[in-house]
């Protein structure tokens, strides 16, 4: 079965890098964005079943996004990949309803763990 998953990040190196990341077995329709109003059209096109989500990004961060998503019930697993690692922000991710949250550079082993542990492989 294929996955539908949108990379949402400003920087096109990190959209990149996290998508060498992704289980080489794992079956994906990638869709990218580069920004939070981006990755709210692929979620409402329904290419977001599952969401790799920056936090900071200069037309919508990450949490105005998930609030958005957050209010309009979302029918997403949205895992936040961030280099702010404070336990606030991942708190905070948390409330909004991330499922998971990667530290930035991203670690194959460590995404897969938290794939695992959200259901999602």
């Amino acid at each position: 079965m294929v996955t539908a998953i949108t990379v949402v990040d400003d920087s096109a190196v990190s959209r990149k890098m996290l998508i060498k990341a992704l289980p080489p077995d794992w079956q994906v329709d990638i869709t990218q964005a580069s920004g939070g109003r981006e990755a709210l059209d692929a979620y409402r096109a329904g290419k977001a079943e599952v969401m790799f989500l920056d936090l900071t990004m200069p037309d919508m961060d990450g949490y105005q996004v998930l609030d958005i998503l957050y209010q309009e019930s979302r029918r997403t697993c949205i895992v936040v990949v961030s280099a702010d690692i404070q336990p606030e922000a991942q708190q905070r991710v948390k409330q909004l309803g991330a499922i998971g949250f990667i530290q930035k550079p991203v670690k194959t082993a460590h995404l897969e763990a938290v794939l695992k542990a959200c259901g999602i492989l």
